[in-house]
């Protein structure tokens, strides 16, 4: 089920980590415990770090752990998800097993999930039989109202249609939730996929056509039908595409808010019957909404004319059957993933199909897992050290605020309100996501999909009208990764980033302010950078700049645009600097943050070295050590045209090429590969 479920708004801001793991060091040395996170013998004595710091590091440690069949890339990072999903296999295996488990119950839900998911026989015999009532839905449609009751339902089930809609905070006024339509419906991972002319992407679309067309092909169609079939959906794509806002567009919040009546998105776009897509949704009582992308609204409006409705039919089936073809038999599965997985990002082999179903039930049932996943693998007492390393990291913030040069004193003072604000979440939730009424149960798989993703649905639709929940998570505490939601303004980090490299209770200050330390840092700093900074103390997108000081901060900000620009990491693909740039701003943020705390917490004590490492070079080493990570070349060349952060050691070198605490450390010379004149270095916070 690849959908996007817009229960959380696409401008939370999230640190995607790829870093390493430590094994719990269970020795009594307290030298060892304290260096557990840094391994010198993976430190390179032929690289001058000067040179490369990432590659100083990292490079001994990616040359003795080659990239899995079954993965796009490895790190450590990777090897913490892998554990947290291996308690999260024995959560539902036990769940899967628990005889008479009261119905509605988190066992029982988890384990009828898992047990369809794992019915391999089962779904084979089944084959594509459980969408059938919605592709003969397909079939029948001939009126404006059957096409908009289909888009509603489709919707609701987790299936791809041109419009998305879902529900978040008003951007303009965060105390309400309001609805949102965008942009929604395409195949490949992104519009310029569709009209790229180097050899990989065309290349990457013909195969895609192949794939369209086998779809067909397995649903049952003849070679020639599935080739017109093919082609009708390609057309239709092709001319959505056309119409989408790039990303690097989607960045600026303004662009994307355009609020208007029930009345105007009619006027706007007549030829869909929206009366009957709101009540089909369960959305009567809406009177305004957001519309992101309203070029794309009126082009598609046109199209729903304009283009002949059996065309639209392949589209529509097409985009159903491929949604859910992991959830299907194993012909339509392997077809997705020698598309979408092989193709796109050059993986050998598929995951176990445990791992797969793991995946897919922890994104449509994250809290009744993560309940259980915090009973069996947090610590609680990482919690209190990890809050006091937030407020020394915000307290430097604070004291950076106040000694920049290029801001002025009533900007100054919005942004210390702002920052003092900010509400921190670590662990998890105080208060879990019910499941009751789910409708999971034994049935297909397919089915039990559906369910979950329809009452996630109607979830979110029923903020409408109530008060913002802000005890809300965006992500479960069995996710290792982060982020800054600049609705809430708020910072999260969930349990399963809370243990080595990032963090570790018994490691010294250097290794946590490298760490965590620098994902705090970086978290903070995403309320500054160039899009969180338009959001004021309340999460209101609001100006609250002076003109002159606006102006100085985008001065800035072509500086990271410059120098990440110039970064070549696959082939002849460039970084992209722009659609980065929030990412490099937060990064190097980060780096400054942390490292200023880490200072001041050190300040009265002896700088002692452990194995052979000064506090400094501890510290620097464990923020490259995070980010240990290597890709297959097409997942990097995928990543570097959609991501919105940067690769891991643009990260490193990016960062450090501008912090002149580095070069101290690790004496960097102008006559050094890392070395940039302070005329063009990047600084912001």
């Amino acid at each position: 089920m690849k959908a996007i479920l817009y229960s959380a708004f696409s401008l939370t801001t999230v640190l995607f980590l790829y870093s390493c793991s430590g094994k719990k060091n269970n020795t009594n040395t307290e030298g060892q415990k304290k260096n557990e996170a840094i391994d010198v013998s993976f430190l390179d004595s032929t690289i001058n770090p000067a040179d490369d710091f990432f590659s100083y590091v990292n490079k001994k440690w990616i040359d003795k752990n080659p990239i899995p069949a079954s993965k796009s890339s490895w790190g450590m990072f990777v090897q913490l998800d892998e554990n947290s999903v291996k308690v999260l296999r024995d959560i539902q295996e036990k769940a899967s097993k628990e005889d008479g488990a009261k119905p509605g119950s988190n066992t029982q839900i988890i384990g009828d999930f898992y047990s369809s998911g794992m019915d391999s026989a089962g779904i084979d015999k089944a084959g594509i039989e459980p969408l059938k009532p919605l592709l003969q839905e397909i079939d029948n449609l001939n009126s404006s109202e059957s096409i908009a009751s289909y888009y509603a339902k489709i919707t609701k089930n987790g299936g791809p249609v041109p419009i998305g809609f879902f529900v978040e905070q008003d951007l303009k006024n965060t105390s309400q939730y309001i609805s949102y339509l965008f942009q929604n419906g395409l195949g490949l991972p992104d519009r310029d996929y569709y009209f790229r002319n180097d050899e990989k992407s065309k290349a990457d679309r013909e195969a895609y056509k192949a794939h369209v067309k086998k779809i067909f092909l397995l649903s049952g169609s003849d070679e020639t039908t599935a080739l017109k079939q093919a082609s009708n959906v390609f057309e239709i794509e092709s001319q959505l595409a056309k119409a989408s806002m790039t990303l690097v567009e989607q960045r600026d919040p303004y662009a994307t808010y355009n609020k208007m009546g029930i009345a105007d998105l009619k006027k706007m776009a007549g030829n869909f019957n929206w009366d009957v897509y709101f009540k089909e949704l369960g959305a009567t009582k809406i009177d305004s909404l957001i519309v992101g992308m309203p070029a794309f609204v009126k082009t598609w409006n046109g199209m729903l004319k304009k283009v002949d409705g059996a065309k639209w039919k392949d589209y529509y089936k097409f985009q159903l059957i491929n949604n859910f073809s992991t959830e299907l038999s194993s012909d339509f599965d392997q077809a997705y993933f020698d598309f979408f997985d092989k193709q796109l990002g050059g993986i050998e082999v598929q995951e176990p199909r445990w791992k797969r179903v793991t995946e897919l039930s922890d994104y449509l049932l994250r809290d009744a897992l993560g309940q259980e996943y915090v009973k069996a693998a947090f610590d609680e007492n990482s919690k209190k050290k990890a809050l006091e390393l937030v407020e020394n990291l915000r307290n430097a913030l604070s004291e950076r605020i106040t000694g920049l040069t290029w801001m002025g004193d009533s900007t100054k003072q919005k942004a210390q309100e702002k920052l003092g604000k900010i509400m921190v979440k670590i662990g998890y939730p105080d208060k879990w996501r019910s499941y009751d009424g789910i409708g999971i149960k034994k049935q297909h798989y397919v089915l039990n999909v559906m369910a979950a993703t329809a009452y996630e649905f109607n979830r979110v639709l029923n903020k409408l009208g109530k008060p913002i929940d802000r005890t809300e998570w965006g992500m479960g505490p069995q996710t290792v990764n982060a982020y800054y939601n600049p609705l809430l303004n708020e910072i999260v980090f969930p349990a399963a980033i809370l243990q080595p490299p990032f963090f570790d209770a018994n490691a010294d200050e250097a290794v946590n302010y490298g760490g965590i330390g620098m994902v705090i840092g970086h978290e903070l700093t995403h309320g500054f950078d160039d899009q969180g900074r338009q959001f004021d103390s309340n999460g209101n997108l609001n100006n609250w700049w002076t003109k002159a000081d606006e102006e100085n901060f985008n001065k800035l900000a072509k500086r990271f645009v410059i120098q990440y620009n110039s970064y070549v990491p696959a082939d002849s693909v460039h970084v992209n600097g722009e659609l980065t740039l929030g990412e490099n701003i937060a990064d190097l943020g980060g780096m400054i943050i942390t490292y200023t705390a880490f200072k001041k917490a050190t300040a009265n004590k002896k700088d002692e070295k452990i194995g052979g490492l000064s506090a400094d070079q501890r510290f620097f080493i464990n923020f490259a050590q995070i980010w240990r990570t290597h890709y297959r070349k097409d997942a990097l060349i995928q990543r570097l045209y959609t991501d919105p952060h940067s690769p891991p050691s643009c990260r490193v070198i990016g960062v450090l090429s501008n912090f002149p605490e580095f070069y101290k450390t690790f004496n960097v010379t102008d006559k050094n590969k890392m070395y940039i004149p302070d005329s063009l270095k990047c600084t912001m916070w």
